[in-house]
């Protein structure tokens, strides 16, 4: 599958979200250099304060030297509800590379994930053409 695959389907896994009038929906996927997915995760899939990228990071191991993220919506950049937001648990990681479709408006927080990343040396792709799939969910937010 190539970029866009991926982002479809942390895209659809948005959709699975349980709704929250605080927070987005969003889906991620994490891949391995070698293309195979590693673990998958959406907001609020075990909590009600879970993001997508740490519900997915959660599932790892560790090792992810060289993997891609995958998110529906750019990670974030500043939490209320954890320690740490997903762009520092991402660059702790050592994914090296994002793809995302839609910037985080500044609804709830300022959109801060995609400077932290970058600052760290992530490789950032952001793929716009999906970022209408990526709001469906949050159509209620919007």
């Amino acid at each position: 599958m190539d970029d866009r695959g991926w982002l479809e389907l942390a895209c659809d896994l948005a959709k699975l979200c349980p709704p929250s009038d605080t927070a987005f929906s969003v889906g991620a996927v994490i891949v391995g250099p070698d293309g195979r997915e590693i673990a998958r995760g959406f907001s609020r899939e075990h909590d009600p304060h879970d993001h997508a990228e740490e519900a997915a990071l959660a599932k790892t191991h560790g090792g992810l030297t060289g993997a891609t993220i995958y998110s529906s919506l750019e990670p974030c950049g500043h939490r209320a509800s954890r320690p740490r937001p997903c762009a520092e648990l991402i660059v702790a990681s050592g994914a090296r590379r994002v793809v995302f479709a839609w910037r985080e408006p500044q609804l709830f927080a300022a959109g801060t994930g995609a400077e932290t990343l970058e600052a760290a040396g992530v490789e950032l792709l952001e793929l716009p053409a999906l970022a209408d799939r990526a709001r469906e969910p949050n159509a209620h937010l919007l």
